[in-house]
């Protein structure tokens, strides 16, 4: 999973951000339910989803 680099979250609209959102929040869901399962070689994949929700969030909140 790479970073998501906040230039180019901000020269992203609204709503491809909010796509974006609801894809990485799926992507969380998904590797949490694989980890329960103990399916997940890379564990720290769901700390890098989930600064890369905060930083589309951020995003969100300063553009409003």
């Amino acid at each position: 999973m790479a970073k998501l680099k906040i230039k180019d979250l901000k020269n992203k609209g609204g709503t491809e951000l909010a796509e974006l959102l609801s894809e990485e929040r799926e992507k969380l869901l998904t590797l949490k339910m694989r980890a329960r399962e103990s399916k997940v070689k890379n564990v720290k994949e769901a700390k890098e989803i989930r600064k890369n929700i905060a930083r589309m969030l951020t995003i969100l909140k300063i553009n409003k």
